[in-house]
């Protein structure tokens, strides 16, 4: 743990370190890693920024995989982050269903309040790139700026206002100066 609060690049997973499927991602063989992804990673860490990821992952919550299962593919993805010369400081998933109401999922902030509590990050200071309009609005609700990135952002740039909108995760970094 680290003594101080620091800022944190949160990442969300589906549809911006990997391939978003209309199944959900429900075994490793089943994960592939976006183009740019793992350069983007890598050039984080050069820069020494602390890298999470928050995701919803609701097909735990709906019985279509186990939470061990879910954490296999979250720890496969830190070791090829790692391997690809990046990496990723934590991994906070929200399990639950959408109607199950809960505080962390995505729109809801709690994810970022978990990052904040457990992983000392400063909410304030931190940026949020995700590929959901929801990434978005959890970022702003929790105090922290947002890159929605993908082709729903570029599809409805008119709507993001003054949120920033980019290509891929590769992209975003660029943007945003990490490195």
């Amino acid at each position: 743990m680290r003594s101080r609060r620091g800022a944190a690049v949160l990442v969300d997973r589906d549809g911006v370190v990997n391939v978003r499927r209309p199944d959900h991602v429900r075994s490793w063989a089943e994960f592939e890693f976006l183009p740019g992804s793992l350069e983007a990673m890598r050039r984080l860490r050069r820069a020494g920024r602390r890298v999470l990821v928050l995701t919803n992952q609701a097909v735990v919550g709906r019985g279509q995989m186990s939470a061990g299962e879910l954490d296999e593919i979250h720890d496969r993805m830190r070791a090829a982050v790692a391997a690809a010369g990046g990496g990723i400081e934590g991994v906070l998933a929200c399990v639950h269903r959408p109607e199950d109401g809960c505080r962390c999922r995505k729109p809801a902030p709690g994810l970022f309040h978990r990052a904040a509590d457990e992983m000392r990050v400063d909410l304030g200071r931190s940026v949020m790139i995700g590929d959901a309009w929801s990434d978005v609005q959890a970022a702003h609700a929790a105090g922290c700026r947002a890159v929605w990135v993908g082709p729903d952002a570029a599809a409805r740039e008119a709507e993001a206002g003054p949120v920033p909108i980019a290509r891929d995760l590769l992209d975003a970094v660029t943007r945003l100066g990490e490195c």
